[in-house]
């Protein structure tokens, strides 16, 4: 589940939570007929971070209300209109998605096969949930004691990243983070293994800050929409 921190900065409170999770249920999908609905329980008060993988990249979303025949999620800015979209969730569970509508209170898919709709709302054993990674190539330079060193990510999360830099860097050694799109972070190296090496974040970003950075550096377009 997101954070209280992290739903008071992406503009929710409990009364609108719930509000919306009403609105969301009565406006369900156009393509399900009312027997498809009573077929396929919803979820209605779900609220959980995941991304959507399209050809213009991968962007963080949250799913609010979940069925077997597809799922409801809600954005923090409009997303691309074109291509096949896939839904990843936080313990890396993969679904494919087809668009049916987007409207003020978010974006309606129908999933390309049926799903038990108890892997989208509950953690298994055997996909443990985990940090939401995005896949992203940013370049990036480290400040250090020593001087600038470049550096590109291999994924990159709220709290942390991982990457690969042009010179080895130490276990625990403080560095400054800049990059294009992202504000200069304090983090210090976690682990290191060959040429990559896991930093975590002394400031982490919020659901909202890590969503529009995201847009902001695969997909600049959406966020002028």
């Amino acid at each position: 589940m997101i954070a209280d921190a992290e739903r008071r900065a992406a503009g929710w409170d409990e009364g609108e939570t719930m509000a919306t999770a009403a609105a969301d249920c009565a406006n369900g999908f156009e393509a399900e007929s009312p027997r498809e609905m009573r077929a396929a329980p919803r979820f209605t008060s779900l609220i959980r971070a995941a991304k959507l993988i399209s050809p213009e990249g991968e962007f963080v979303c949250v799913l609010r209300d979940v069925s077997s025949t597809g799922v409801r999620l809600r954005c923090f800015h409009p997303l691309p209109t074109g291509g096949g979209c896939t839904l990843e969730l936080q313990n890396g569970e993969t679904f494919a998605l087809e668009r049916v509508r987007e409207d003020e209170g978010g974006v309606s898919f129908r999933f390309a096969q049926p799903v038990p709709v108890e892997r989208l709302v509950h953690d298994t054993l055997a996909f443990p949930r985990r940090q939401l990674r995005l896949n992203v190539a940013i370049p990036l330079t480290l400040r250090t004691l020593a001087g600038p060193v470049a550096a590109m990510t291999e994924n990159i999360a709220q709290q942390g990243c991982r990457l690969t830099s042009a010179v080895p860097l130490a276990l625990a050694q403080p560095v400054i983070v800049e990059g294009r799109g992202i504000p200069a972070i304090r983090a210090k190296v976690r682990w290191r293994r060959g040429s990559s090496c896991g930093l975590v974040f002394d400031d982490t970003f919020s659901l909202s800050e890590f969503a529009l950075a995201a847009a902001r550096l695969q997909a600049p377009s959406l966020l002028a929409r």
